[in-house]
């Protein structure tokens, strides 16, 4: 039953996806709000699309949710991390690998909705630009969104945190959202195996800039993993 669910599921999920893309193709030549509207709509779609399949999706901590420009950094589990702070944030500006920039309609409406492509072999030269291009996004109200582990990790699992963050963190002057989830035991980290339950996003107490290095590190990590691992107990 689980692999029927999870096979039809993912054909629904790549059938929205390509729809979506290609019919909103006529956005790349309007401005970035048209995509960041997009994206939205593209989101809660996929909302909609899970509670088909029994998988509901709940936004705690709304009133840490910021409205204006701030760091978000979430826990990652699997892929659907990425489309719901679409749905729930005002102003998302992802940083991601500059490799996925050039991928047809997913690389091409990234970037007209000002992602920040990062090259992560360029070391200071990479880190420089990602200051650069934060501070212009955050000059916009925007939410810079980046992912303090680099790529997804099981749920349980602990997090393998990248200093990444922690350099950008010391060059910015906005204060850091860190983000718990249990959506990895509902949409597996490497596919599309879904199960039955409720995905929790909980946005938890932001972060004030100007901590120490070591400081900053403990708290975001300590914040993400704490209440990512209570929702993991409590087995929604």
């Amino acid at each position: 039953m689980t692999a029927v669910r999870s096979a039809l599921f993912a054909a629904l999920f790549y059938l929205w996806s390509a729809g979506i893309a290609i019919a909103c193709t006529p956005l790349l030549l309007g401005p970035p709000a048209g995509m960041l509207g997009m994206f939205r709509i593209y989101s809660r779609g996929i909302v909609v699309l899970l509670g088909l399949f029994g998988v509901r999706v709940e936004v705690r901590g709304r009133e840490h949710i910021p409205q204006g420009a701030a760091l978000v950094a979430p826990k990652h589990q699997c892929m659907f991390d990425v489309f719901a702070q679409f749905g729930v944030l005002p102003a998302t500006a992802f940083v991601t690998k500059k490799e996925l920039k050039w991928i047809p309609w997913f690389g091409w409406y990234g970037q007209r909705a000002g992602n920040i492509f990062v090259d992560r072999a360029g070391h200071s030269t990479a880190l420089k630009k990602l200051v650069r291009d934060a501070k212009d996004r955050f000059a916009h109200g925007r939410q810079v969104v980046i992912f303090p582990e680099g790529t997804r990790t099981a749920p349980g699992a602990p997090g393998d945190y990248k200093p990444g963050i922690a350099a950008l963190y010391r060059e910015i002057d906005v204060p850091v959202h860190p983000v718990a989830t249990n959506s990895g035991v509902h949409w597996s980290a490497r596919g599309q195996r879904i199960t039955p339950g409720t995905i929790v996003f909980e946005y938890l107490e932001p972060i004030p800039p100007g901590l120490k290095r070591a400081e900053f590190m403990r708290l975001l990590r300590e914040r993400n993993e704490t209440a990512s691992e209570r929702l993991l107990a409590k087995g929604l």
